[in-house]
């Protein structure tokens, strides 16, 4: 069944609550998605507050096609297969991509964005819980608006609340449903200005009433300050693994062992493992963080995270949560030093400031005497005593890799 707070998602924009200072219909985002004259944007924001939900409104104002994609579960090869597919097509209808938790994209990938954004291929919408400042590229923040979306205020939530308790199609409203204010001021409370997690509150809060025999379709299910509490420490709602607590949480893991808090590490990691979560995604992390993270301070740990994924994938649960477990304490403790991934990606921006620059003579291959004669590979020494430049004659001197613990 879809979950409460899916099946409640605005339909119009006039259903959408929050967040006026961008929707009044003096402002730019509502006169552009009303003109059907619609840009790529940013919408930045704390979990809950509606940031797919107004880009699917977006895209259905503006009857434009709407592709829907999340940065940690989607590779930009596969994007840009789709981009090119469309860039082919003769389009009739504008088409939106919409991307959740874009800036866990690095700065390579969210480069390959910009071609399409800027030939109009697509209208790119991200949606991010990070400030766009320091998470998305500049390149990326020129072609783009952001919009900053808030917080859901108490009595905004409390109207989203009791339309899912009276809707009788997509809510509880089928239900003889009685939540009397002194549950619903602490749903409002510990939800935290987070309209899903209120509604998965809410949801699980009856399923455990229905499940006690407490109410029936005709007999009134009573929500009191005991269920609303059992549902928030339900872990189907501390945890979902296909919305923003599924990021939260490995987002969370990787921040701790980036810390070096074996403590906190080890929490994340058992959230994610008592919710359910695929081993291998949780091992893929693992070896991503031993090379971005921890790289020349400990080589070692690359080997490790490597024998974890090994060893999930052929064991698999329950008995691979504790070679999890015993890469996340290593991985944690271990020294970090991102001095190759910086030096790596600093290389990568002159690539594509400059494209292929000439590579030395004394660098290049001489199969031919031709090439010999040109002065393909003179003065070539294999364990050169002199500091001669390896690096194109525009970049000489130019300096990547900076040692370091970080």
């Amino acid at each position: 069944m879809i979950p409460l707070a899916d099946r409640m998602r605005p339909q119009t924009l006039s259903e959408f609550i929050g967040n006026h200072h961008l929707l009044n219909n003096d402002k730019i985002l509502f006169k552009a998605i009303k003109n059907n004259q619609i840009f790529s944007m940013i919408l930045w924001g704390p979990p809950g507050v509606g940031k797919t939900s107004l880009a699917r409104l977006i895209a259905n104002e503006t009857k434009s096609d709407f592709l829907e994609f999340s940065a940690v579960t989607t590779s930009i090869v596969e994007l840009k297969k789709i981009f090119e597919s469309k860039k082919k097509k003769d389009q009739q209808k504008p088409t939106i991509v919409f991307i959740d938790e874009i800036h866990r994209f690095n700065k390579a990938q969210q480069d390959a964005f910009l071609p399409y954004v800027e030939n109009g291929t697509i209208t790119l919408i991200g949606a991010t819980t990070e400030n766009p400042s320091f998470e998305i590229i500049g390149p990326l923040l020129s072609r783009t608006r952001i919009f900053v979306l808030n917080q859901l205020s108490k009595d905004e939530l409390r109207v989203i609340i009791n339309r899912a308790i009276k809707d009788k199609i997509r809510g509880l409203g089928q239900l003889n449903l009685k939540l009397n204010e002194d549950s619903l001021d602490l749903l409002l409370e510990l939800s935290g200005g987070d309209a899903r997690k209120g509604l998965n509150a809410l949801e699980i809060a009856v399923s455990f009433s229905l499940q006690e025999g407490n109410g029936t379709k005709s007999k009134k299910i009573i929500i009191d300050r005991i269920l609303i509490e059992e549902a928030y420490q339900h872990k189907a709602l501390i945890y979902d693994k296909s919305g923003e607590e599924h990021y939260d949480a490995v987002s969370a893991y990787i921040k701790s062992m980036r810390a070096s808090n074996v403590d906190a590490s080890l929490y994340y990691l058992s959230r994610m493992v008592e919710a359910g979560e695929d081993p291998l995604f949780i091992a893929r992390r693992m070896v991503i963080f031993a090379a971005e993270d921890i790289g020349l301070a400990q080589p070692t740990a690359i080997v490790v995270a490597n024998e974890v994924f090994k060893a999930c994938d052929v064991i698999g649960y329950p008995e691979c949560q504790i070679n999890l477990a015993f890469g996340t304490a290593y991985l944690a403790q271990a020294k970090k030093n991102r001095s190759a991934y910086e030096a790596y990606f600093r290389a990568v921006e002159d690539v594509k400031t400059y494209g292929n620059l000439p590579i030395p003579l004394h660098l290049r291959n001489a199969p031919t005497k031709l090439m010999k004669d040109l002065g393909y590979g003179k003065g070539y020494k294999m364990y050169p005593d002199d500091n001669k430049s390896m690096l194109p004659e525009k970049l000489k001197g130019k300096k990547y890799f900076v040692g370091g613990k970080k």
